[in-house]
């Protein structure tokens, strides 16, 4: 498996912003652990430099920020930057993660038949909520972080060399462990409650699931 980590990281929008600063966190980890990074951030998560980096340096984990739909995953600008139909056959062999509404539904499972090893995101939209309040400070944001966080920690967990299915599973176990935390507080958010369920329902892998980036 190539050791290369190819991140896009569009922060256009009040969406795009919060993952940008979220996955920026995995860019300095992925570098002590010896493994080349390619942060394709804000202006640079385009089309061209997405399939640039593709095609030259065949990372084997590809993590996606951005707005997206069942067969699209977009950029900087919502540019669409990998489509089912068009372009996926540039994810062969390589381990795909997105973060992004419904992509996981068809261009997931395309990407899979065209020779990606994994294919994992949503099958439906990917919803966070956040705090207006900490809007300049995303890190420090708790609200977003009950979602964010157990996004965050699939690309984590391929990072530290973990399965696939491994780190589906803390994925998975994170949204849980915050959803019951919510539910045994007197003031839990009850919209909180309900999209923490939502994403996890839409939380799906395709493709070998047995695979480690390490």
């Amino acid at each position: 498996m190539n050791k290369t980590y190819l991140l896009t990281r569009p922060e256009h929008d009040a969406t795009t912003y919060y993952l940008s600063k979220w996955a920026g966190e995995t860019v300095p980890y992925a570098e002590k652990k010896g493994i080349r990074v390619l942060d394709l951030h804000g202006k640079r998560a385009n089309k061209r430099e997405v399939e640039s980096m593709l095609k030259s340096f065949s990372p084997g984990l590809v993590v996606l920020n951005g707005h997206g739909n069942k067969s699209t995953v977009t950029g900087y600008n919502d540019e669409p930057i990998l489509e089912a139909g068009k372009n996926e056959a540039l994810l062969r062999s390589k381990i795909v993660y997105a973060i992004s509404c419904s992509s996981a539904k068809e261009l997931g499972r395309k990407s899979v038949k065209r020779g990606a090893i994994s294919y994992t995101g949503y099958d439906d939209d990917f919803i966070f909520i956040y705090d207006p309040n900490n809007f300049s400070r995303p890190l420090k944001d708790n609200t977003a972080k009950l979602f964010l966080e157990p996004s965050s920690v699939f690309a984590e967990s391929m990072l530290k060399g973990n399965t696939v299915e491994e780190a589906c599973t803390k994925t998975r176990n994170l949204f849980k462990e915050n959803i019951r935390k919510l539910m045994a507080s007197s003031g839990g958010d009850a919209s909180s409650v309900r999209y923490l369920w939502w994403d996890l329902r839409h939380f799906i892998s395709h493709g070998d699931t047995g695979v480690s980036l390490l």
